[in-house]
Parts: C-alpha cells; sequence; structure tokens
C-alpha cells in the first residue's frame, strides 16, 4: 500500500508539473502568440507529453514490465495520442459548444485526461508480459 500512496503522489508531481507546462505554453501561445487555441493546445499537450514520458519511466513507474524501450515508448506515444483526442475534443465541444473560456475548459480537460492517462499506464507499465 505504501508503494501505491508513494507512486501515485510521484504521479502527481509529475502532472502538476506537466500541467504547468500545458497551460501555461497554451496561455502563451494563445495570447502572446495570437495562435488559434486548438493549435495552442496542441502544441501545449505535446510539449507535455513528451515531460511526462521522460518523468514516468524515469521516476514514476517500474518499466521493468518484460517489454522493450520501443514497445515502451509505441504504447506510450499511442496512448498520448488518444489522449490529445480526449483534449481536443473536450477543449472544442467545451468552448465552441457550451461557450465557455478556453482556460476554464483546459483545467476540466486535464483532469480527464489525467486519470485516464493514470490508468492506462499503471495497466501497461506494471503488467508482466
Amino acid at each position: 500500500m505504501k508503494k501505491l500512496i508513494e507512486q501515485i503522489l510521484r504521479f502527481g508531481i509529475v502532472g502538476i508539473l506537466a500541467f504547468i507546462i500545458d497551460y501555461g505554453l497554451m496561455v502563451f501561445c494563445t495570447e502572446i502568440l495570437g495562435i488559434y487555441y486548438l493549435w495552442s493546445s496542441l502544441i501545449s499537450f505535446t510539449v507535455s507529453v513528451i515531460f511526462n514520458y521522460i518523468m514516468s519511466v524515469k521516476w514514476v513507474f517500474s518499466v521493468e514490465n518484460g517489454k522493450t524501450q520501443s514497445q515502451n515508448l509505441v504504447f506510450f506515444v499511442t496512448f498520448s495520442i488518444l489522449g490529445l483526442g480526449i483534449n481536443q475534443l473536450l477543449m472544442w465541444f467545451g468552448v465552441e459548444k457550451l461557450l465557455i473560456s478556453y482556460m476554464i475548459v483546459k483545467l476540466f480537460a486535464t483532469a480527464v485526461v489525467m486519470v485516464f492517462n493514470y490508468i492506462t499506464r499503471k495497466i501497461y507499465f506494471e503488467r508482466k508480459l
């Protein structure tokens, strides 16, 4: 139980840092550079995923799962693309259909994708072949 709590705390720390990167870069690209919010969200999400991957395999999850580093990377990228799809769909729906500020919608989208990421990574990285 202690190991699980420690892992969740590490995942949370990495998630907070990834969120700061994601949210900060999205707002910077949209407000300062004048990039359309969905493109800004795509850029910022991608940068935060790279950070998240590095930290997840180095510090959060035990990746001694019998799979090669290439297999782990393909999994991570595949599920990150799914997470990006969820993020973009929620961003579009919240902003375009519900007329909520992209800055607020991003908070909700991040929470949903964070849960998706934890569950999928926990199952994959720690499941032995």
